[in-house]
């Protein structure tokens, strides 16, 4: 299929900076991958000369492997094609001298940063917990520093030196004596470096002299002062980006980036592609009138060729429990009747406690359903610790991993001798592991305590050992073995199919390794330091982001949702305080806050995944704690729909010409399936 007249203009125009509108639906993946091709075929500029950035790992498979489709895997491995974090990581690894790291520095994942802010809270700032849980003290200070770090603001930046600013100090500081960066960091440090050092900011710029992004408007602070800086040079680039999709103000991003990106480029491209390839005219109606109650920087309006299709059905139930039995009869009879497959229905929903009243129904009903957002493969206890072997096998002066694994499996060193060693390494400035190297360090230790470290150090050194004589593949292969982490699981869990599991899910992970250390999928071989990297890396990026493949009923968060498409959609809990989320609107607590435009384009979202059919549902009463019925407002945005596009079924009502019908396939459906089961 040709490009039509705006994605070619999108894909032609490089003199200068271009921003390209991309509108939901509107073929913006393809734009920028074309746009790759045609700059190295038709503008001779070399595959290593150019940088695609996007913001997920499944972003930046997906256009490398459009790439390598249309250039071939030998020139388009040249492409820098990554997410912001992983391109950060690399210019890190390139540039660690520069930040005052060694070279084999450690990734702190969330779990670490957390525990590295208890222990410094409750060391030296033990009076802010006073009428306050740790827990909730902790989690809202790492969350200060996490927006401190996108917004480009070091300790020293900030003017209002409170406690907790201290603690950031303190944090940075502790981070640097681990000789470890966390996962803002690989952004924050980063931009900082090309920032500052106009000498490395020359090398990276005159590197790159094409610069693409996709998903524009997620950018926050930090992330566009990169883009500036990485384009200072030749100021050759392009941003692909939607202001209507922009639903990720609570982590750091700004979607007046494309505002502050028209004020100081002046010489600005601007390009919108408006033709929707994805939805039907009648719920791509919906979703321009819906947005339209937006202001806008650039406006933009999206069109279909597409037939009208079906209108938008909007059902009200009286429960959520009706609303949850409504989705399941529905699907199941759609099901029945077109004979498609489970994977096509999404479910859709604003905060991840709708989802278990929705899987209870499923599970009744005999429906599969795969729920975005659950337990990560790599939250699993067992993942944990194999990961934080590895990463102090790759650095043992990883306090945090070395602390995680010098008792697993058990040794008999506890609690007291951990307390020890590390008030000796703060006494002597030192890392754990240097520590437990010093002799003079063993001497005030009883022979138990003295014995179980000497053995830890000992088994440490061995797998150094086969990390420095460049046996890596050795290493990975036989790590499970060498401390015997199996047997560990099996006399720690007492179910047999546990044990079954954890032993599966660490077969798996080393799996992984031992690939990526052959170069089995990439072609490109990698060091066990390499290779825990990279998996480490792809460890805090996509811990929600199972195996979607199934064939099961989608059911996620409309943030999980964007860039998704499905050909059914059911949109819940289109209630206020739901749709838009009570969080977002002004309160007693809190009279100014209006969060409704972000909350608008959640729904935006969510109607521009369907493809062929949307049904919106309501509940209209709720239960209080005591059992009484309270009433529930639909939500505003359901009268901002337009009336020619929609059906809307008041409570008590449903399609009457369908309705005999639908009970007929609904339960000739549910016979069927007994008679599998």
């Amino acid at each position: 299929m040709r490009l039509n007249d705006a994605q070619q203009a999108a894909v032609d125009y490089i003199s200068g900076p271009c921003l390209v509108l991309a509108g939901a639906g509107s073929g913006k993946t393809r734009v920028i991958t074309t746009k790759i091709v045609k700059l190295i075929h038709s503008y001779n500029i070399p595959p290593q000369n150019i940088c695609a950035v996007t913001f997920t790992n499944k972003a930046a498979a997906e256009m490398r492997e459009r790439v390598k489709k249309e250039l071939g895997n030998e020139i388009a491995s040249k492409i820098t094609i990554s997410t912001f974090h992983s391109l950060g990581l690399t210019i890190l690894k390139s540039e660690y001298l520069e930040m005052g790291l060694s070279k084999n520095f450690t990734l702190f994942d969330q779990y670490d940063s957390l525990k590295v802010i208890r222990d410094i809270v409750r060391e030296k700032y033990s009076q802010i917990l006073v009428d306050n849980s740790e827990k909730s003290v902790v989690e809202e200070i790492a969350s200060m520093i996490s927006n401190w770090k996108t917004n480009l603001l070091r300790p020293e930046d900030i003017e209002d030196r409170t406690i907790r600013v201290e603690i950031y100090d303190d944090y940075q500081e502790y981070l640097k004596a681990c000789n470890a960066a966390d996962f803002e960091d690989l952004i924050f440090k980063t931009t900082l470096l090309l920032r500052d050092n106009a000498k490395v900011r020359e090398k990276y710029t005159k590197l790159f002299r094409y610069v693409l992004v996709d998903e524009y408007q997620d950018t926050n602070e930090t992330q566009y002062q990169l883009l500036k800086c990485l384009t200072s040079h030749y100021k050759t680039f392009t941003v692909v980006g939607d202001d209507d999709q922009s639903i990720y103000a609570w982590r750091g991003a700004r979607p007046e980036n494309i505002k502050v990106l028209a004020h100081e480029f002046p010489d600005l491209k601007v390009i919108k592609l408006e033709q929707n390839y994805r939805s039907t005219s009648h719920i791509l109606n919906c979703a321009n009138t819906l947005i339209s109650h937006n202001d806008h920087i650039f406006n933009k309006t999206l069109f279909t060729n597409s037939s009208e299709g079906e209108k938008v059905k909007i059902m009200e139930l009286r429960t959520e429990a009706d609303e949850a039995d409504r989705v399941v009869q529905l699907i199941l009879a759609h099901q029945f009747r077109n004979h498609t497959e489970w994977k096509d229905y999404a479910v859709l929903y604003r905060s991840n406690g709708q989802s278990k009243i929705l899987e209870k129904a499923f599970h009744s009903a005999r429906i599969p359903c795969f729920i975005s957002g659950g337990t990560s493969f790599f939250e699993q206890v067992e993942i944990k610790d194999m990961l934080s072997w590895c990463r102090v096998i790759c650095n043992p002066f990883d306090d945090m991993a070395l602390l995680r694994v010098i008792n697993v499996p058990r040794r008999g060193i506890g609690a007291e001798t951990i307390n020890y060693l590390f008030t000796k390494a703060k006494e002597t400035g030192k890392s754990l592991y240097e520590t437990a190297l010093n002799p003079n360090i063993a001497q005030d230790m009883i022979p138990r305590q003295k014995k179980s470290m000497t053995e830890f150090m000992v088994l440490l050194t061995r797998m150094r050992t086969l990390i420095l004589s460049k046996k890596d593949l050795e290493l990975a292969e036989n790590l499970v073995d060498i401390i015997g982490y199996n047997a560990y699981i099996k006399a720690n869990t007492e179910s047999k199919v546990a044990v079954e599991i954890k032993t599966n899910n660490i077969k798996q992970l080393m799996t992984w390794i031992i690939d990526l250390i052959r170069g089995k999928k990439s072609g490109e071989t990698l060091s066990f330091i390499e290779a825990v990297d990279r998996l480490g890396l792809r460890e805090m990026m996509d811990r929600n982001n199972d195996d979607q493949d199934n064939d099961a009923v989608q059911m996620m968060t409309l943030h999980a949702s964007k860039g998704l498409e499905f050909p059914y959609v059911f949109l819940v809990g289109m209630e206020e305080g739901s749709l838009p989320h009570k969080n977002s609107l002004p309160s007693d607590e809190n009279p100014d806050l209006d969060n409704v435009d972000e909350e608008r384009r959640l729904a935006y979202v969510g109607i521009t995944r369907a493809r062929k059919e949307l049904t919106m549902l309501l509940a209209r009463e709720t239960s209080s704690r005591r059992g009484i019925p309270t009433a529930i407002s639909p939500s505003r945005f359901l009268r901002e729909l337009p009336s020619a596009d929609i059906e809307y079924y008041p409570l008590g009502e449903s399609p009457a010409t369908s309705e005999e019908q639908y009970k007929s396939d609904f339960d000739e459906a549910l016979r069927q399936l007994d008679e599998i089961l």
